[in-house]
């Protein structure tokens, strides 16, 4: 299955956010040789006769932006796909669900010198969705996904739903959403959700649990990229 593709050569790039995300996809993948990058690990691989990047692109807004932009800038591929786990919102989504984002937000900017529903505005991307060759690889909820330097607070829950009609949040979509479009390169997101956040708390905050429900999202996702990939079409 492995193969190396030249720079610049890419159908698809692959970006992983979180460590175990990323290491899901190793396993998946029977720990394929990876190449270094200033952000982390990459491997290159066929899948469904294209060639396909995967990078680990780190976990938060800075390391997300900048690895999309080092992605893009290197390999120049024809679509993105981030791949990975969010947060839900319980009562709002269930826990395994895989969101289709078609929308992303970046919530924790705080304005105070102008107007802050603009600055959130200037963050708020919308992701083209009418490329895509149903029907879907697997079932999916098209859907909003909020994006924010640190877990979900579950005091700012309320807020989140009456503001922004949030059902899941994460930490990196918004960041690759809006670098993506500021590059005109093709985008898709594809998130499961891991846990539910409750005004009572997080499920599995301070928990290991995290890994083994990372594995589990990414195999589902995994399993279905070759799908994801001919669904995206030319």
């Amino acid at each position: 299955m492995s193969s190396y593709v030249a720079k610049g050569a890419i159908d698809a790039a692959i970006l992983i956010s979180a460590r175990a995300e990323w290491l899901a996809a190793l396993d998946f993948y029977n720990n394929p040789a990876v190449s270094e990058t200033p952000f982390g690990a990459s491997f290159q691989i066929n899948i469904a006769g294209k060639d396909v990047l995967f990078l680990q692109g780190g976990w938060g807004k800075v390391s997300a932006a900048a690895s999309t932009q080092y992605c893009i800038d290197t390999w120049h591929p024809q679509v993105l796909i981030n791949l990975g786990t969010c947060g839900g919102f319980a009562g709002r989504v269930k826990q395994g669900e895989i969101l289709l984002v078609n929308e992303t937000l970046i919530y924790d900017i705080v304005e105070r010198m102008g107007n802050p529903q603009e600055a959130l505005q200037h963050y708020s991307m919308h992701i083209d969705l009418s490329r895509l060759r149903p029907p879907y690889p697997q079932p999916v909820r098209v859907a909003r996904l909020l994006s924010a330097d640190r877990d979900i607070d579950p005091v700012e829950i309320p807020a989140l739903v009456t503001q922004y009609d949030a059902i899941a949040a994460d930490w990196e979509s918004g960041a690759i959403t809006w670098t993506a479009q500021r590059n005109n390169t093709r985008l898709l997101i594809l998130r499961g959700v891991s846990d539910l956040v409750s005004a009572a708390g997080g499920e599995i905050y301070n928990s290991p649990a995290f890994q083994q429900r990372a594995n589990e999202i990414m195999t589902s996702l995994l399993q279905h990229l070759p799908g994801w990939i001919a669904c995206i079409g030319e």
